[in-house]
């Protein structure tokens, strides 16, 4: 007898395929779901940023070295010591450069007398000199005019010796006439006489006269022997003057050696200043490399000084990451030191080259095989402030940078 069914068919058969359609169907909603939780974390979290594992602190030492010979006479820090910025760390053997600055100030002493003396000797002369000059220039123009004095008054003698002539002339000539007058008694001899004695006096006035205008020219002759006298030590006293000069110019040549002086004693001083090694800038004490004793050089380090308070972070992130990177831009920085805490900061500068393009032994990929290889570029981070006192930062330590490619004040120019 049959009960209506097919006696072909099987349940577990039916149920096998339908098993296997709901297994996909939760596959793909299981696929989706990633799909979708990928795409929010990338959204969300990765959207807009880019990372770096390859970072490091980087601080910017200072090496310390000695600017003179010297032999080391004490060591007034250790390693790992923090130091304030000048602060005393070396102290050299002085006795040298103290000498030195003694044997300095005793040589610019010496010609600071110098110079004073000159100085005076210059004054001196220059009054003298002044003095002399003025003096003989007094005397010739005295004598110069004593000259003319005596040729006015020999030209007014001249005249009046012309005046006697005439005189004597008229004397002589009345004379004549009165004596034949007398001789023809149509005058008396009392008139005669006066005509005479007026004759006496004419050749007497005249020879006064002449023995003046003798006097006269004697005075002239002496006159310009006077000038002649009165130049010549005017010439002399010219020719003296030039001592002032001469005196000047030694007196340049002194302050000159004065001044090579005082710059030897302020060498000198300098150099026993530099007995004293200082900090440059406040930080940590690293590879310090002197003892007492140890003979130092010029230039040659003897430690250095770390200012972990300007320490940075340098991040090496690949070209790719590179696109929208911008100076300005925020930052956080994770320590692997310190993983639960974060530091932020700002995208301070990117390299003008690929760490490869500076490195000892820069590629060469125009020669022999090439092989295209991801370049990595350092990217300056400042942090917004010194790193906290529970989490500092130690040179070379490793980090994680992440930068906030859509935030912050980007850098926008063009190339």
């Amino acid at each position: 007898m049959s009960d209506g069914k097919n006696p072909t068919e099987n349940p577990d058969q039916e149920k096998g395929p339908r098993r296997r359609k709901k297994w996909v169907f939760y596959a793909l909603i299981g696929l989706l779901a990633v799909g979708l939780g990928i795409g929010g974390y990338w959204r969300f979290f990765l959207k807009g940023r880019v990372s770096t594992d390859d970072a490091y602190v980087v601080v910017d030492i200072a090496s310390v070295s000695s600017r003179i010979n010297g032999t080391v006479s004490e060591v007034l820090v250790e390693n790992d010591q923090f130091v304030k910025e000048g602060r005393v760390l070396v102290e050299l053997d002085a006795r040298d450069y103290r000498v030195a600055v003694d044997k300095a100030q005793g040589a610019l002493a010496q010609i600071e007398a110098d110079v004073q003396s000159a100085t005076m000797d210059v004054q001196l002369v220059d009054s003298k000199t002044k003095d002399h000059v003025l003096a003989a220039e007094a005397a010739l123009k005295g004598a110069k005019y004593q000259v003319e004095v005596e040729k006015n008054r020999l030209n007014r003698l001249q005249k009046e010796l012309q005046s006697a002539k005439a005189d004597l002339d008229y004397a002589q000539k009345e004379l004549k006439r009165y004596e034949t007058l007398y001789e023809h008694r149509s005058v008396s001899e009392e008139q005669r006489d006066r005509v005479l004695k007026r004759l006496d006096d004419a050749k007497s006035a005249l020879g006064a006269l002449k023995d003046r205008i003798r006097g006269s020219k004697a005075s002239i002759a002496s006159a310009h022997e006077q000038v002649g006298q009165s130049e010549a030590r005017l010439k002399i006293a010219e020719s003296n003057r030039k001592k002032v000069d001469i005196q000047v110019q030694r007196l340049k040549s002194l302050k000159a050696r004065r001044d090579q002086a005082r710059a030897a004693l302020k060498q000198a001083r300098l150099n026993l200043s530099y007995c004293t090694i200082r900090a440059p800038l406040s930080g940590s004490v690293a590879q310090r490399d002197v003892q007492v004793g140890n003979r130092i050089l010029p230039g040659e380090p003897v430690m250095a000084i770390v200012p972990l308070q300007a320490a940075y972070v340098e991040a090496n992130f690949k070209e790719t990451q590179l696109k929208n990177v911008r100076a300005g831009q925020p930052a956080t920085v994770k320590a692997d030191i310190y993983p639960s805490h974060t530091y932020h900061g700002r995208v301070a500068g990117i390299a003008a080259g690929t760490g490869a393009a500076f490195s000892l032994l820069p590629p060469e990929n125009a020669t022999g095989n090439w092989v295209k290889v991801v370049r990595r570029v350092p990217v300056r981070i400042l942090l917004n402030k010194p790193p906290p006192s529970r989490y500092p930062l130690r040179m070379g330590l490793s980090l994680e940078v992440t930068i906030e490619t859509d935030g912050g004040n980007s850098d926008t120019s063009k190339n």
